[in-house]
């Protein structure tokens, strides 16, 4: 009975290998495969998501002192309070402890949330676009860590230029969630903005968006970057919402170049193909 066991078991193994190998080689999968495929990649990306909460909520006394810093910093500057986190309910700051870890979680998942992004919308990679999606990983985090980076650094002077409208004398009573959101969803549109670059230089190795289409687009795409910023960065000057555009053009430029050059070397192996399984005694094209 035991070793009946063992061979349906050896059995339904073997069938899920078959099943693996019978995929489309072109990635095309059924309404019901890509569903099942999205549900697995969010499932990953989810736990991936909550261990690195974990380490957020471990430091989360740190990390909530780095992100009050500066309304700390600007009431030092002014030598007065000009702003004071308060808690409006009992809940208030258990949310903020979720809040913060979960940020945290995504920031330190990233590797992670990213390879499932790509893989899904490129599935049935073949070995070359596999390094390509390494060279994507590769590339993506630093970009994404770069640009949350960047954002915690301009935050200072967004919180100065949104305080600088209360009166002499007066203070703002913040209350502690709002400004958190706020916080980090500056830091995170900040980190999103520099992966556009990664993800149209994905796409056109995938053979999805050729170079010519970006050159074409460059108009209505520099408007829609200069639009996000605009509502990603809610402050009155402008100068916080060009330390997010500029950034993101020269990003853009760079990727429709990085784009230029993998069309060519693809129209070079095109050129190639055409003649590359040709016997030595048979003429090419050429």
């Amino acid at each position: 009975m035991a070793r009946t066991e063992k061979v349906d078991t050896g059995e339904k193994r073997g069938m899920r290998r078959r099943l693996r190998k019978q995929r489309d080689p072109e990635g095309r999968m059924s309404l019901g495969d890509h569903l099942r495929e999205l549900r697995r990649r969010v499932i990953i990306s989810g736990v991936a998501i909550l261990v690195g909460a974990g380490i957020g909520w471990w430091q989360y006394d740190n990390l909530f002192n780095r992100l009050i810093a500066p309304i700390k910093d600007l009431a030092r500057e002014r030598k007065q309070e000009i702003a004071t986190l308060n808690f409006p309910d009992l809940t208030g700051s258990f949310t903020l402890l979720i809040t913060v870890g979960l940020f945290t979680g995504l920031i330190l998942a990233s590797p992670v949330w990213l390879y499932q992004i790509w893989g899904f919308i490129v599935p049935g990679l073949s070995r070359r676009e596999k390094r390509t999606s390494l060279l994507f990983i590769g590339s993506a985090v630093p970009l994404f860590i770069g640009g949350c980076t960047l954002g915690f650094i301009v935050l200072p002077r967004a919180a100065a230029a949104l305080l600088s409208f209360t009166p002499a004398g007066a203070s703002n009573i913040l209350p502690a969630p709002d400004y958190l959101n706020f916080v980090l969803r500056f830091i995170l549109a900040f980190g999103l903005a520099f992966l556009l670059p990664v993800f149209l230089v994905g796409l056109n190795a995938a053979g999805i968006l050729p170079a010519r289409i970006l050159v074409k687009a460059w108009r209505p795409a520099v408007f829609l970057i200069f639009l996000f910023a605009a509502v990603m960065t809610p402050t009155p000057d402008a100068w916080t919402m060009l330390f997010l555009a500029v950034p993101m053009i020269i990003l853009f430029y760079l990727a429709v170049g990085i784009s230029f050059l993998l069309d060519r070397r693809k129209a070079k192996r095109d050129v190639t193909a055409e003649w590359r399984d040709l016997a030595d005694d048979e003429a090419s094209p050429l």
